[in-house]
C-alpha cells in the first residue's frame, strides 16, 4: 500500500491554513424526534448525472457514492488515511508478486427494488430482493472499459491493467461492434457467487486503493440494460440512499434506502486526535444512516449558497472564497457565528486547480519548442499569488507539481516554475521563440506570422469573471490576446473531453493517497478521460508504468521528481493551486468531518432537529 503523509507533514501543511476553531463539545445522543424525518439539507453546484461509471465531476459523484457501493471504502476518521471493507468481506488477499488478488463480497447485501429485476427475482429468488454478487462487479468494471460509457474512469482503469480488459475494449474499437461483456477475460475471473479473482498484467502493489474509487462502484446489469443512455437519471445501487426527486439543476432529494443492511457507525481515529475521538465516542454504534432524508438545492452563485446558510436553510456549506474575510476574518471564525454554534472544518486538500492546453490545438498544442515556450510564457504570466490573495483570499497554496498534499510523493520542500511568476521571463521566451508583435498593435503573432488569439473557456457565474478579468490582464501584459468563450460547466467539461477546447481552468482531486492520481492525467492513454490536456509524451507514459509497478521507497520517490519535471518542462497543464476548502456546519449537524479521498459522508452524520430553530 502507498505510504500517507506523515504524520509530521499533516500537521505542517494543516498549520499553514489552520483555523483555530475548536470543536464544540458533543452532546449526549437526543431522543429521536417524533415530530418527523431527520432531514440534511446542503447546496451544491450543478451535477452532470448519476452513473457512477459516467460521472467524473465531483458534485455528481458526491451522489452516487451515497446510492452505490464500492468494495473497499475509507475509514472516514482516520488520519492517515485507512481502508477498510465496504461491500468486500475483507480486504483484497494479493499473491506474493502483487499480480493477483482475491476478494470476497459479503453475502446478503441487496439492491434497492427496481421493475428491471422483477423477471430476474422471480428466476432466481421466489421474487426476493436482488442481491449483490461478484458477476455484478466484473460487469461494473467492464463498464469502465466499454467505450459506449465514455468512462472517465477508464484511465485509471486502464493503469491498474486488468488482464485482456484493455482488448475487449480494442475489439469493440476496431470492429465497431458492441462490447463483449459476456466473453471470459482472464483478469476477471468470477469463481463463485461471491469471490472475484483479479488477474493484473503488470505489478500493482496498491491495488485496493483504485477498488475505493467512486468509479468502480457495483452497479446491475439488469437496470443500466433496461434504461441505457437514462442510467444517468436512474440510479439503483446498494447504498444507504436511494434518489427520490431529481429536477435536474435544480434539486436533488435522497431518502433512506429501506432495504439497506444493518451497518453500525465505527471508526479508528489516532489515540491522539482529540477531534475524531469525540465524533467516535458520541456516535460508534449507531444504525447508518442517521438521517431519513438529503435534499440539496442546487445553487451556483456563491452569494445565495452563503445567505441561504446564515439563514438557516442549509446545515453546511462549502463557504466560498470570496466570503472567508466575513465568516473567518484573521483566521478566526467571526464571533457572530461562534456564538450561534457555528463551527468550522478547513483544510488543504489534495486538490489541483490547472489550465489545461488542448495539446492537440494547432495553436498552444504540439511538442515543438515554439509551442512549448508559448505554454510555458503563458504559465509564467499567470499571477497566482494574486490570484491566491484576492480571489481565493489566502484559501489556497501554489501548486509546485501535480502530485499534491496528502499524497506520496509529496515534498514541501520541492519548488519548481510552476509557482513562478515572471512576465520579463515570458516576454523574452515569446520573443526569442518567434511569437512577436510584427504589425505594431501591440498583440503578438505566430511565428508563421498568423494573426493569434487565445480562447479560454469558461463559465457564467460571477466568480468566474473575477478570474477571467486577471487572466485578460496577465495575458495583456505581455501581449497576448484572449477572448472567453461562456458555457454552463457540463457543457464545457463534455467540450473537453472531446478536445474542442483550447484553454480551460477546472479543478481535479485525488481518489487515494498514491501520487500516481496526480499524475494519471498527463498519461496518454488516457486523453478523452482524465486527460483532459491529451499530452502523449512517451517518457512520461513510461515513468507512470514504472512509478505503478515499483514499491514504495526511495526508487520510488526519485522517479515521482522525475515525472514532476517532465510536467513542468513540457507544460501541458498550468498548474495554479492546491485548493484549501472550508466548511461551515451549524450546530445541529453532528459528525461531520471532511473526506479527503472520498465523497461519502452522509451516512455518517447525525441531525439533532430540536436544535433547529423554527422557521420564521
Amino acid at each position: 500500500m502507498s505510504r500517507a503523509l506523515t504524520r509530521r507533514q499533516a500537521a505542517l501543511h494543516t498549520a499553514a491554513l489552520a483555523v483555530a476553531v475548536p470543536m464544540r463539545a458533543l452532546a449526549s445522543e437526543p431522543a429521536r424526534a417524533a415530530a418527523g424525518p431527520k432531514v440534511l439539507r446542503l447546496a451544491s453546484e450543478s451535477e452532470t448525472g448519476f452513473d457512477p461509471a459516467r460521472v467524473g465531476d465531483v458534485r455528481s459523484l458526491r451522489i452516487t457514492s451515497h446510492i452505490f457501493e464500492t468494495l473497499l471504502e475509507f475509514d472516514p476518521l482516520a488520519r492517515p488515511v485507512k481502508l477498510r471493507p465496504r461491500t468486500a468481506l475483507a480486504l483484497p488477499e494479493p499473491s506474493d508478486d502483487f499480480r493477483v488478488w482475491t476478494v470476497r463480497l459479503k453475502p446478503g447485501i441487496h439492491f434497492t427494488d427496481d421493475p428491471a429485476f422483477q423477471t430476474t427475482t422471480r428466476a432466481t429468488t421466489g421474487g426476493g430482493p436482488r442481491e449483490l454478487v461478484a458477476a455484478d462487479v466484473a460487469y461494473s468494471l467492464k463498464r469502465l472499459a466499454d467505450p459506449a460509457t465514455k468512462s472517465p474512469g477508464w484511465s485509471a482503469a486502464e493503469q491498474i491493467g486488468i488482464a485482456g480488459l484493455a482488448t475487449l475494449r480494442r475489439e469493440a474499437i476496431e470492429r465497431k461492434q458492441p462490447f463483449a461483456y459476456d466473453r471470459p477475460i482472464k483478469g476477471l475471473q468470477v469463481l463463485d457467487r461471491h469471490t472475484l479473482r483479479f488477474e493484473l498484467e503488470a505489478v500493482r502493489p496498491r491495488f485496493p486503493q483504485w477498488l475505493a474509487s467512486a468509479s468502480t462502484a457495483t452497479v446491475a446489469r439488469e437496470v443500466i440494460e433496461a434504461h441505457g443512455e437514462l442510467s444517468m437519471q436512474h440510479p439503483v445501487g446498494t447504498g444507504p440512499f436511494r434518489l427520490a426527486e431529481w429536477r435536474r439543476s435544480s434539486r436533488i432529494v435522497l431518502e433512506r434506502n429501506p432495504g439497506f443492511r444493518t451497518v453500525l457507525y465505527d471508526a479508528e481515529p489516532a489515540a491522539d486526535d482529540i477531534e475524531g475521538q469525540a465524533v467516535l465516542a458520541r456516535l460508534k454504534g449507531r444504525r447508518l444512516p442517521m438521517v431519513d432524508r438529503v435534499e440539496i438545492d442546487v445553487i451556483d452563485e456563491k452569494q445565495p449558497m452563503w445567505l441561504a446558510f446564515l439563514n438557516g436553510d442549509h446545515d453546511w456549506v462549502e463557504l466560498p472564497d470570496g466570503f472567508l474575510p466575513v465568516a473567518l476574518p484573521g483566521g478566526q471564525l467571526a464571533p457572530n457565528l461562534r456564538k450561534r454554534g457555528i463551527r468550522a472544518d478547513r483544510a488543504v486538500l489534495p486538490t489541483t486547480y490547472y489550465t489545461m492546453f488542448n495539446m492537440e490545438h494547432p495553436l498552444v498544442g504540439g511538442y515543438t519548442p515554439a509551442r512549448v515556450a508559448l505554454r510555458r510564457a503563458i504559465g509564467l504570466a499567470i499571477d497566482v499569488r494574486r490570484e491566491i490573495e484576492l480571489l481565493r483570499h489566502g484559501s489556497a497554496v501554489a501548486a509546485q507539481s501535480p502530485v499534491a498534499v496528502h499524497l506520496s510523493g509529496f515534498h514541501p520542500a520541492w519548488k519548481s516554475e510552476m509557482s513562478e511568476y515572471s512576465p520579463a521571463r515570458a516576454r523574452a521566451l515569446l520573443e526569442l521563440y518567434g511569437w512577436r508583435d510584427r504589425d505594431g498593435d501591440g498583440w503578438r503573432e505566430t511565428p508563421e506570422g498568423q494573426p493569434f488569439v487565445l480562447e479560454m473557456a469558461t463559465q457564467p457565474a460571477q466568480e468566474m469573471r473575477r478570474f477571467d478579468e486577471l487572466m485578460k490582464r496577465d495575458m495583456s501584459a505581455i501581449g497576448l490576446r484572449i477572448l472567453f468563450r461562456t458555457a454552463q460547466w457540463p457543457e464545457q467539461y463534455k467540450a473537453a473531453r472531446a478536445g474542442k477546447l483550447m484553454l480551460w481552468s477546472v479543478s481535479g482531486r485525488a481518489s487515494a493517497p498514491d501520487g500516481i492520481e496526480g499524475l494519471l492525467r498527463y498519461e496518454g492513454k488516457a486523453s478523452g478521460g482524465i486527460n483532459l490536456a491529451r499530452f502523449d509524451l512517451p517518457e512520461m507514459n513510461a515513468t507512470l508504468e514504472r512509478l505503478q509497478a515499483l514499491p514504495d521507497g526511495p526508487e520510488r520517490e526519485a522517479l515521482f521528481d522525475h515525472a514532476k519535471r517532465l510536467t513542468v518542462a513540457w507544460m501541458p497543464y498550468k498548474l495554479r493551486t492546491h485548493l484549501a476548502a472550508t466548511a461551515l456546519v451549524q450546530p445541529w449537524l453532528v459528525g461531520y468531518r471532511r473526506p479527503l479521498f472520498w465523497n461519502n459522508w452522509f451516512e455518517s452524520v447525525d441531525i439533532e432537529p430540536q436544535r433547529r430553530p423554527e422557521p420564521a
